[in-house]
């Protein structure tokens, strides 16, 4: 009987376990070993190359130009997501009339599937769309907000900041509910003001959401690509390319599998660097001293 209680635990995780080796780690060596192969010549027939591949992906200007544009996508898309889903169920989660109704309606993003919103952005953003045309009401001269350098990768990060504030409010929410209401009442009985209860007890009280929050949303914006797809193609002149999108037409377009592989394990390796840095920076209490 002992047998198989000291077995159970291993049994209840083997599911898990098969997915990540079959959806992970499988993809994971078999991209690491394209990384080591050109594909340039032949799809069929690759000759091997070590590390060529990484050697001209470091000394491409391409390269560098569109990890510039995805960490300056995650700059502009990651604070939002993170501080502006706060604030807002903070703000839903008060007893207030028709809050189940304000979730839906905020919530209802979420669900819109990404190439239809990245569909009514692109109208929206268009040369005679709406945004262009409320300007013109102001006697504003138009901007072009797909078409030039200075906003396309602006305005492609607003989609993904859109259709990510609903999903992350509802962690926030979740995480809000084990907040004690004790604490609350006593910061009430201290005549702390709504933030000040808020910026001594929540916030402290939900770091490890906010920490995950942080995560999931960097990873998220560091693998963009629908929007990017459908809005821009990565123009103008490189401007909202991003390293995902890049892939992409490495591999798919051009067919150089061996070259999108580098790519592909590269940017492997700053993910996980963000996510030691996030360790270091929200949980190192939780795992002890690293």
């Amino acid at each position: 009987m002992n047998y198989y209680k000291k077995y159970t635990p291993y049994l209840f995780l083997f599911p898990a376990f098969a997915v990540l080796i079959v959806f992970f780690f499988i993809p994971f060596f078999q991209t690491l070993g394209l990384s080591f192969f050109d594909y340039s010549s032949s799809l069929y027939h690759p000759a091997f190359n070590g590390v060529d591949n990484y050697i001209k992906l470091f000394k491409e200007p391409v390269f560098y130009k569109v990890m510039f544009n995805t960490f300056m996508y995650l700059i502009i898309a990651v604070p939002f997501l993170v501080t502006f889903p706060l604030l807002v169920a903070v703000l839903i989660n008060q007893k207030i009339r028709g809050v189940t109704l304000y979730k839906i309606l905020i919530y209802f993003p979420v669900i819109v599937s990404i190439v239809v919103a990245a569909i009514a952005f692109k109208w929206l953003f268009a040369g005679q769309g709406i945004l262009n045309y409320a300007l013109s009401v102001f006697h504003l001269p138009p901007i072009g907000w797909l078409t030039d350098t200075r906003w396309a990768l602006f305005s492609v990060a607003v989609v993904t900041i859109w259709k990510g504030i609903g999903y992350y409010m509802m962690i926030y929410l979740a995480s809000l509910m084990s907040v004690p209401q004790d604490l609350y009442e006593a910061c009430d009985i201290d005549g702390a003001n709504f933030w000040q209860k808020h910026l001594t007890v929540t916030i402290p009280h939900i770091m490890p959401t906010i920490a995950l929050v942080s995560t999931i949303s960097t990873i998220s914006a560091m693998k963009v690509f629908a929007e990017i797809y459908v809005m821009t193609k990565g123009g103008p002149l490189n401007s909202s390319k991003t390293i995902v999108y890049y892939i992409y037409e490495r591999a798919f377009e051009n067919l150089d599998l061996g070259y999108a592989s580098a790519m592909a394990v590269v940017l492997l390796v700053v993910v996980m660097l963000f996510s030691l840095i996030n360790i270091l920076c929200f949980e190192k209490n939780k795992y002890g001293d690293i």
